[in-house]
């Protein structure tokens, strides 16, 4: 299973009214996806609003990816300081999990980025202007995540999957 988390919101714009040159800028709050991919698709994720810190990682685990973990599951994450705190692999082992971190700055090896690429695509194209829009579509496009394309993330990234 991969783990990460994402923003998938829009980067601030400027626009520019003629004839008096104001400038107004538009500021976008940042809201954070956390997911959790498996072989089969999302298992779990979560939305949060505001940057994501340790405390706020170690909330999701052990309140969202923990109660989804079966024994033997393998948890991959990147090196986020967030990610490598010792109670989030207190928890994941706790559960009889397997914690792997991913080598430094090698986001070709994390399966999930390749989703969250397809759902920050959706969710442009859904063009949701406010933040319970953007909340409410976030779970149809994860749901949009086949086990085609979960398995598919995964062997591209050079991982060997055992189907069960």
């Amino acid at each position: 299973m991969d783990q990460d988390e994402h923003d998938p919101s829009s980067r601030p714009s400027t626009t520019r009214t003629a004839p008096d040159r104001h400038y107004t800028e538009r500021h976008w709050k940042t809201i954070i996806l956390i997911a959790a991919l498996g072989i089969h698709g999302v298992r779990c994720s979560t939305v949060v609003d505001g940057a994501i810190n340790g405390d706020v990682f170690e909330a999701f685990v052990e309140q969202v990816l923990v109660p989804d973990l079966r024994p033997g599951d393998v948890v991959i994450m990147d090196n986020l300081s967030s990610h490598r705190r010792p109670r989030v692999r207190e928890l994941i082992e706790q559960a009889s999990a397997r914690l792997v971190f991913l080598p430094a700055y090698s986001p070709d090896l994390n399966p999930i980025e390749l989703i969250f690429a397809k759902a920050k695509q959706l969710l442009r194209s859904m063009a949701c202007r406010s933040r319970e829009a953007l909340w409410n579509a976030m779970q149809s496009v994860l749901d949009r995540v086949t086990p085609s394309d979960a398995a598919n993330c995964f062997k591209h990234c050079g991982y060997t999957l055992q189907m069960d």
